[in-house]
């Protein structure tokens, strides 16, 4: 049997089976990063963005007393703080998924 690049027949399928595993092992990551939601929260919990690991959107809470008609510019800053806070959230989770997963070209 001719080898390839000192890798006997056999070696090579061994290979391919791995990336095969470790192909199947990242696309059941990323569909369990659709089911994953985390929440940034931000002025002590007076506001909250809740979100997929995907990034999408899936709640927000305000309380009443972050609502002051007369500092509009505070809510708008806290629902910016909070939706930022998710975003690293769910990057945090991406990189605990698929982090083992970078570099080897999937």
């Amino acid at each position: 049997m001719a080898k390839f690049g000192g890798f006997g027949g056999g070696n090579m399928q061994q290979l391919m089976r791995q990336a095969q595993k470790m192909q199947q092992e990242m696309m059941e990551a990323q569909e369990e990063l659709k089911t994953i939601e985390v929440t940034g929260a931000s002025g002590g919990g007076l506001v909250e963005v809740t979100m997929t690991c995907e990034k999408q959107v899936v709640g927000i809470k305000i309380k009443p007393e972050a609502v002051d008609p007369d500092d509009i510019e505070m809510l708008e800053d806290l629902i910016i703080a909070s939706f930022n806070d998710a975003v690293a959230k769910a990057e945090e989770q991406r990189e605990q998924k698929l982090g083992k997963f970078a570099g080897l070209g999937f």
